[in-house]
Parts: C-alpha cells; sequence; structure tokens
C-alpha cells in the first residue's frame, strides 16, 4: 500500500521514464557505420555511412546492386548470380580488438535464393590474417548465425539460429560479442549463443564487404535483398 500510494505521487514525466524499459545490451555501443541505402536510385555504385564517420561503400564486382523501396526509403539487391558486393576500406574504428561490439542487419530471401554460402556482411576471413566478423545465412535451411575468428587462432566461432528466415519476409538479425559470449537475435530476440575465449581479438586490414566476401567467383553471394546495415563498438 505504501508503495502504491508514492508511485501516485510521482510527477507524470518521472513515471513515464519509469515506464521506458532499459535499453539490452545489443543495443548499446557507438555506432561507427551505419548504411540505410536510402540516397539514389537504380544502380547502387555508392552508399553513404549514415552514422557521419566516413566508411563509403563503393560496387565491386561484375554483377548489379540494385535498389529496391522498402519501409518508406530503399534498399539493397544482391544479383542471383555472381558477383557483385559493396565494400568499404578499413579503418580502426571498424576493428573491435577485444572489446564488446554488435553488428547486424536487415534481410529479406526466399527459399529459392539460399545457398551452401550466402554472406550478408563481413570483415576478414576465417583463414586471413586478424581474425574475422561475420553474419551469413549459410545452407538451404536459411538459418542465418554469426562468426567470430580471433586473431591468430584458427578457431571458428558460429551461433547458429534454430530457425529459417528465407520466407520472402524481412528480419532483423543482430550479432552481439560480449566478453565470452557471441550471440544472434532474430527480429529481437536471442536465437542462439555460443562460448568464445574471453581474449578473443578480431583486427584486420581488410573492407567491410555486404553481400558476399570478395567481388570474384566463389565469394559466397548473398542474393536476397539487404537494408540497415550496421557496425557499433562498445
Amino acid at each position: 500500500m505504501v508503495r502504491r500510494f508514492w508511485l501516485l505521487l510521482l510527477p507524470l514525466p518521472l513515471v513515464s521514464l519509469l515506464a521506458v524499459p532499459l535499453p539490452a545490451a545489443a543495443d548499446r555501443g557507438t555506432v561507427v557505420a551505419r548504411y540505410g541505402f536510402d540516397a539514389g536510385s537504380g544502380r547502387v555504385a555508392e552508399s553513404t555511412d549514415d552514422s557521419g564517420n566516413g566508411h563509403t561503400l563503393y560496387a565491386a564486382g561484375t554483377g548489379r546492386v540494385a535498389a529496391v523501396a522498402h519501409d518508406g526509403g530503399r534498399a539493397v539487391r544482391f544479383p542471383s548470380g555472381c558477383c557483385a558486393v559493396l565494400e568499404a576500406a578499413s579503418g580502426p574504428a571498424l576493428n573491435p580488438g577485444r572489446a564488446a561490439f554488435r553488428f547486424g542487419a536487415t534481410v529479406r530471401l526466399t527459399r529459392a535464393q539460399t545457398s551452401p554460402g550466402s554472406n550478408v556482411v563481413q570483415k576478414g576471413y576465417a583463414s586471413g590474417p586478424g581474425g574475422e566478423w561475420k553474419l551469413q545465412v549459410d545452407g538451404y535451411a536459411g538459418q542465418p548465425s554469426c562468426v567470430l575468428v580471433g586473431a591468430g587462432s584458427p578457431a571458428i566461432h558460429l551461433a547458429l539460429a534454430g530457425r529459417s528466415v528465407a520466407d520472402g519476409r524481412w528480419h532483423q538479425l543482430t550479432c552481439l560479442r560480449a566478453g565470452g559470449e557471441l550471440s544472434i537475435s532474430v527480429d529481437g530476440t536471442v536465437a542462439a549463443t555460443t562460448a568464445i575465449p574471453a581474449d578473443l581479438a578480431v583486427d584486420n586490414g581488410l573492407p567491410v564487404r555486404i553481400g558476399g566476401k570478395g567481388a570474384g567467383r566463389g565469394n559466397d553471394q548473398f542474393h536476397g535483398e539487404v537494408d540497415d546495415v550496421f557496425i557499433a563498438i562498445g
């Protein structure tokens, strides 16, 4: 009874603030790159970094990346064949090292657009120097996953969602590294977690790439649509 009486006496703005939930861990951090793809039309040759940090994306490869309508703005569509990516040059802010960080995108694809390798956004290679972070929808089942490989280690750490997103609808996918854990969330709900070394570090000189791991054949081309790509550190 005493607690209820005290709440009723609170000023309305403070009561409103108490009703707002605290942000989840996946919502924290400093955004270092964000791509909404809302500028321009037709074929996408260049995409501005909406965070203001200047990590501009440029098209690479022989395939076409097209702009499509999405949610009152635009998204990008990758080709059904080979080979097309959007890439931004490496920079210190895009390498999380050992820090907590998150990255993700909103994607749409059908079952017919799945493939054995289907990379959404990544920096680095599993077998390359400096490690790798990656979001992918590998496999014909269309299950998204997050991948981390630490610098100087061959171990591949995978958080694989148990559900498919290859249903022709838009889905928001987020990868979160926090301490000794890597997780993937689908539409705001954690879908899988896996343990990782607490000292795992990713720091490489390779570009951030969206839509595949490179501009040539065998690039694990993503064949669907992508929007709202982001990278946040901390």
